[in-house]
Order: C-alpha cells, then structure tokens, then sequence
C-alpha cells in the first residue's frame, strides 16, 4: 500500500467508540465522592469520641447502629444534595442502580473508616501504656539505686569514725553533698561531664577512706563532655571496681575510666587492678548495682545498649558500657 493510500484509510478510518454517559451520570460520580469524603471524616471523629469500651458493653452496639444507620441516611442526603447543585433538580429521581451503589458504598465507609480508627486508637493506647509502664519501672530502678548508693557511701564514713574523726567528718560532709544531688537528680540521661563531676566526689569519699592504696586515673574524651549518659550508671561502674578492688585488696588498686567514642555509640570502660585468682573473682553483672544498672538500660535503649563484665586480658577486672551516640543534653 502505498503512503497515500495508507493516510486516505487512516483518517477514514472510523474513531473508537468511548463509552456513553447517561444522563446526569457524571453528576452523581462527583457527588458520591464528595458525600463519601464528608461522611469518612465524620465517621472518623464519630470512632475517636466513643472509644471502644473495655470491658465490652452492650450499649455500644445500640450506638454503633444509631451511628451506621445515620452515616448510611447523611451518604444518601448528601449525595443527592450535591448532585441537585450541579443539575438544578435536588429531588432528581436516582436510578436502581444507583441506589444500590450508595448503600454498598456506605457499608464499606462504616466498616473501612470506623475499622481503621479503632485499630489506630487501640495500638496508640497499648504504645502509651507501654511507655507509662516502662516510665514507671525505671523511676523505681532509679529510686532503688540512690538508697544502694547512699548505704554504701554511709557504711565508708562509719569505718572511719574510730580510725580519724576528722577525715570521717570530711566525708560526711561530701556524703551529704552527694545525697542531695542524688535526691534532686530527676533525669534519666545525663551529660558525660555531669556524671563524672559526680563521681569525683563520690571518689573522694574513698580516698579518704582507703588513702594512698586507691589510685584512679581518668581518660575520657573532652569531645565528649555533652554526650547523654545514664544517670549514675558511671557512679555504678566505678563504685563495682573500688568496692571489688580496693575494698578485697590490701595493695593498692589502680581505676582506669576511659570514655570514647566508636562506631557503636559511646563507651564507658571502668578496669581496676585485681591479682586474685579467677575464680575468686566476680563474673558478670551479678551485683546488686550492675543488675540495676542491666534493668535501666532495658528501658532506656532496648538492645541497642549492652554492659559486660568480667576479668580483662590484662589481668584485672573490667566493666564495659556501650550506649547508642544521642543528642547532648543540657
């Protein structure tokens, strides 16, 4: 065939059919959508405002009724409104199958809109309640670990009262300091060099008590002085290995605390000195503190924070931290 022959049967070619509205048809489509729209988001406000009741009640069928039979009758109303500003006619007469189409379509909004929001508002609820429980577990875990805290700082001021007055009422006064910021801290997480300033005086309660056979040295990052930490976790950390060290121990113990930065998060690493026998010593967070301090960092970061415990390659006694790299905090 040649070219002209080609476009001659092409352009006499008959055009597709399209498929033939009836009448006042795309008036209802545009109405029936916009009723639907309307009619979800009363739904939705509708499941929002009467919860789903636990225990069940009887009642909230007769409501749920009342509430599908008036969406199924507003669907219908403001369909036909709709559709009469766009014919001029509001009382137009609506074919059978039409009719039909609404009522199908308002089964399906009842069931699709008020399903959805019950199923929203009943996994926002158990969210909630999970969080206010794990809130609440952790407030206890931090009260229970200020009286362990205390008892122990206590207990170093009463072995020195018969040995030196003096020093043990210098200690008393530094217990007394270290009670209050126990009492007034509130907050979960706090900064690298706030926990630290604590510890310090919490050290310097055991120096007075085991003098020159306690030695710490400290290495922790200055780039990291705002980084979040748990409250009292360092304190716990270094309170295990003066408690398992010096106090075991009649040559001096060295602490190493080291805090850096790794592709993990940040670490914390307390080491002491410790020339006892493996099997003499403790493994894992077994002790009171640690065993607290493993319960908080549940809550707090879920797997993504892990403590370990145990004799180090170098022959002491090590206490590592890892917990994810946040924000700083004030």
């Amino acid at each position: 065939m040649s070219g002209h022959a080609f476009l001659q049967a092409a352009t006499q070619a008959p055009a597709p059919e399209r498929p033939d509205w009836e009448p006042g048809e795309p008036a209802a489509a545009v109405s029936q959508i916009a009723a639907s729209i309307i009619v979800a988001a009363l739904l939705h406000q509708f499941a929002r405002r009467v919860p789903w009741p636990r225990p069940f009640r009887r009642s909230f069928l007769l409501v749920s009724a009342a509430a599908a039979a008036a969406s199924y009758v507003g669907l219908q109303l403001l369909s036909m409104g709709i559709e009469g500003l766009f014919t001029g006619d509001p009382l137009a007469t609506r074919s059978a199958h039409r009719t039909v189409e609404l009522r199908l379509l308002g089964l399906i909004l009842w069931a699709v809109v008020v399903g959805i929001t019950y199923s929203a508002e009943a996994t926002a609820r158990a969210a909630r309640a999970e969080s206010l429980a794990a809130r609440t577990q952790l407030a206890a875990l931090r009260a229970q670990i200020h009286p362990h805290f205390v008892f122990n700082a206590l207990h170093a001021v009463v072995q020195l009262i018969p040995i030196d007055p003096r020093r043990a009422s210098d200690a008393a006064e530094l217990v007394a300091s270290l009670l209050r910021t126990s009492v007034e801290e509130d907050r979960d997480e706090v900064p690298l060099d706030d926990e630290w300033t604590f510890v310090s005086r919490y050290l310097e309660v055991e120096h007075i008590r085991f003098g020159e056979r306690l030695r710490v040295h400290a290495e922790l990052d200055r780039a990291l002085a705002g980084a979040p930490v748990p409250s009292f976790a360092l304190q716990t950390l270094v309170e295990n290995a003066v408690r398992h060290g010096a106090g075991q121990r009649v040559a001096p113990t060295d602490v190493v605390v080291t805090a850096r930065g790794t592709d993990a998060g940040l670490m914390l690493r307390v080491w002491n000195s410790d020339d006892r026998t493996p099997t003499a010593m403790p493994t894992g967070a077994t002790g009171t503190g640690l065993s607290r301090l493993r319960e908080r960092l549940r809550y707090l970061y879920g797997d993504a924070a892990h403590l370990t415990c145990g004799r180090s390659a170098d022959g002491g006694y090590e206490a590592v931290l890892v917990v994810p790299r946040r924000r700083s905090v004030a």
